[in-house]
């Protein structure tokens, strides 16, 4: 049985809360429809700065104030850019949902874009300390290795050149552009009243003006998917920092429940094939996993491996004989069943956390996807089979589709090793 309630607006928003009546507390987000997939090469960051300076001061609060107002209630603040949405969400006890929904409401609707150029620092400083982190701009590389051109491989963080320069004029556009009412879902979880929160939030769009609600912006899909790329960045570091990678399956696609029980057989746990083969049984690597992205019309598969100069090659041709095992169909005894109830289990735990079950609904919402219960993602997830699983491994990573980035010391020994992995990519450079 479902217990989340969703209600539209007049003015366009949708809201939609679950109340879960054994906690005294709620979590709720303000979600918008825009990410750093929606930014043309000139404003590439944009959305991620605009996130910044939601906290800079609004119509009714400044800085400061905000910041106070949320200590004072012991609440938590945040917020997130990703490639597909926008997230400000808050997490406080039951008596204070009206006002950390208040500011909340007037940071995301009515921002005025204060103290433009000191933030601006701030994120070209958070910009070059990205830069300094190997292991997290290997990730941003092998999104462009994969995607090409396309602004799903663009970094969400942006570019220095692009933050150093926007106005606030077209700061201001942007946001009026995208912060509309169709594009805005407030999901919240927790000791929550929808009635009540419906109410609110009328109240927030009637204070600015009774806004309408215009039409949902349509997003344009990834039409071709690019072909297989190398990126390489030369770093005087004392380990290769390497990503292996390519599309994978959208967030509407029934193969998304096999790609999650493939990634917890590949790199996903403690007990998987690479953290196992590479990490505890030869100490090639310190850190080694899989990761999974899923976007509307797409997604990413990847591995990440940070070793020395000595095991590069030999910890690629492990991932890749791995890879090879799994798309032959050999799955070792309890490994499926174990990965299922590795997922199950992660998820049923999650759900335990307002923000976690705010986050299901809010992100589903605003990215127009089902929500399914969790009897049924339970169901979904016990009926991938071992065939499923290897299917996608021999599809998802065949050496033929395989991109790759690293960060090193030297690009020659970075392509040597990756010929033990990708021989037509490294061959191809």
């Amino acid at each position: 049985m479902e217990t989340w309630i969703q209600t539209e607006l007049d003015s366009g928003e949708r809201v939609i809360t679950e109340r879960l009546p054994h906690v005294r507390s709620a979590t709720i987000g303000f979600w918008i429809g825009v990410g750093s997939r929606d930014e043309t090469e000139a404003k590439a960051g944009i959305s991620h700065f605009i996130e910044h300076l939601l906290f800079k001061g609004s119509s009714r609060f400044n800085a400061l104030e905000i910041a106070e107002i949320f200590d004072e209630m012991g609440g938590e603040l945040n917020a997130a850019t990703s490639r597909e949405h926008t997230v400000v969400y808050g997490r406080v006890p039951e008596s204070h949902v009206e006002t950390a929904l208040d500011v909340m409401g007037d940071m995301v609707l009515s921002p005025l874009f204060d103290d433009l150029d000191s933030e601006r620092e701030v994120v070209l400083e958070e910009i070059a300390m990205y830069e300094d982190t190997p292991q997290d701009l290997v990730h941003d590389l092998i999104g462009e290795a994969v995607f090409g051109p396309h602004a799903l491989g663009r970094p969400v963080i942006g570019t220095a050149k692009v933050i150093s320069s926007v106005t606030r004029r077209a700061l201001r556009t942007y946001h009026g552009s995208f912060y509309t009412p169709a594009n805005i879902v407030v999901a919240a979880a927790g000791a929550i009243d929808h009635d009540e929160l419906v109410g609110l939030v009328e109240g927030l769009v009637a204070r600015r003006g009774g806004t309408t609600a215009g039409k949902a912006r349509i997003r344009p899909p990834l039409v071709k998917i690019p072909k297989p790329g190398l990126r390489f960045q030369r770093k005087d570091t004392e380990q290769y920092h390497v990503c292996i990678g390519a599309t994978g399956v959208s967030r509407s696609d029934r193969r998304r429940f096999a790609a999650s029980i493939l990634d917890a057989i590949l790199g996903g746990s403690a007990s998987s094939r690479l953290f196992q083969e590479i990490r505890e049984k030869r100490g090639m690597a310190y850190s080694v996993y899989s990761f999974l992205s899923q976007y509307a019309d797409t997604g990413q598969i990847g591995i990440y491996i940070g070793t020395r100069e000595d095991n590069l090659a030999d910890a690629l041709a492990i991932t890749a004989e791995q890879i090879a095992d799994i798309a032959a169909g050999n799955l070792r005894a309890g490994e499926l069943r174990r990965a299922q109830e590795n997922i199950k289990g992660r998820l049923l735990l999650s759900m335990e956390s307002t923000s976690a079950r705010m986050t299901r609904l809010g992100k589903s919402l605003v990215t127009d996807s089902e929500i399914l219960s969790l009897d049924r993602l339970v169901a979904e997830i016990d009926s991938v089979d071992a065939d499923a699983v290897c299917g996608l491994a021999a599809e998802l990573l065949d050496p033929e589709r395989l991109s790759a980035a690293g960060i090193g010391p030297s690009e020659d020994h970075f392509l040597g090793a990756l010929e033990r992995a990708t021989p037509a990519l490294a061959h191809a450079a």
